[in-house]
């Protein structure tokens, strides 16, 4: 069994939320990033996307496009990126690592070389933000010969019919991008989304995880009651460009934020422990 259907079945077993973290890997540089993917595991992250910069991230917003933008003036390339995940399997080899980013950087490495360096390095998934189902085969029977699992998004407009065509390709989990639009957006109706992510959940057989919009411990809580994860992105980012000259603060502030939600999504945050 994988690292994420471990991570999923375990804390299913004690009625407890897959809490999923973002960042874009080399923001602002390799070794910032492998201290705040230590930070998140300390503040309760139970599986880590690790972000692929890449210069024309069409599905996300501002604040990631701002983040690549500060990984890339460091030149981070593949190669950097796996070895920052070499160098965080060597404390931790149960958190789950799922790369997410584009195909341009994977068509210039070679499906095979990527997929045989990152299950090398101990990434346990891949999410290619712009490969739909139709045309995922081959990159899917390749990451499958590595041991790494394939997962895909959905969206608020995706149809029914589709969702069980994309879950086919799928594995480790599905990801339900709660809003229309790019990372980041402002605006989330949560009473469409737990619609939506009860309608999905009887389609899939896989975990099904919900990102895009989520910034507060009591969203996180709500949407839980019908997802098995919540992916925290954009607010991650936020405080890492904030103070990104600061690394005592980018790691305090993370804590700050993710510790309130993980407790909230445990049932376990009080009055008296809100921030």
């Amino acid at each position: 069994m994988s690292r994420i259907s471990k991570k999923f079945e375990n804390l299913r077993s004690e009625s407890k939320t897959v809490l999923i973290s973002y960042i874009t890997a080399g923001d602002p540089s390799i070794s910032d990033s492998l201290s705040i993917m230590n930070t998140l595991v300390d503040s309760g992250t139970d599986i880590i996307e690790l972000g692929v910069p890449f210069s024309d991230p069409m599905a996300d917003g501002p604040t990631i496009q701002k983040a690549c933008e500060r990984a890339l003036k460091n030149n981070v390339s593949c190669s950097d990126i796996f070895n920052l995940v070499k160098n965080f399997r060597i404390k931790d080899d149960k958190t789950p690592v799922v790369l997410m980013g584009y195909l341009n950087p994977i068509e210039r490495m070679g499906y095979d070389l990527f997929a045989k360096s990152a299950s090398k390095a101990g990434v346990d998934a891949v999410l290619v933000v712009d490969l739909p189902h139709e045309e995922a085969e081959e990159v899917v029977a390749v990451f499958k010969s590595y041991n790494l699992e394939s997962i895909f998004l959905v969206a608020p407009n995706t149809k029914v019919d589709r969702i069980k065509k994309i879950s086919k390709y799928a594995s480790g989990f599905l990801y339900y991008v709660s809003l229309k639009g790019v990372t980041g957006a402002a605006s989330l109706d949560i009473e469409k989304t737990s619609k939506q992510l009860k309608i999905i959940k009887k389609e899939i057989n896989l975990p099904l995880a919900v990102g895009f919009g989520i910034k507060d411990a009591d969203t996180a809580k709500t949407l839980s009651k019908d997802a098995d994860g919540i992916v925290i992105g954009s607010a991650i980012v936020n405080i890492i460009e904030r103070e990104q000259n600061n690394k005592i603060k980018v790691n305090n502030d993370i804590i700050n934020l993710m510790r309130p939600i993980r407790l909230k999504l445990d049932d376990e945050l009080t009055a008296g422990n809100r921030s």
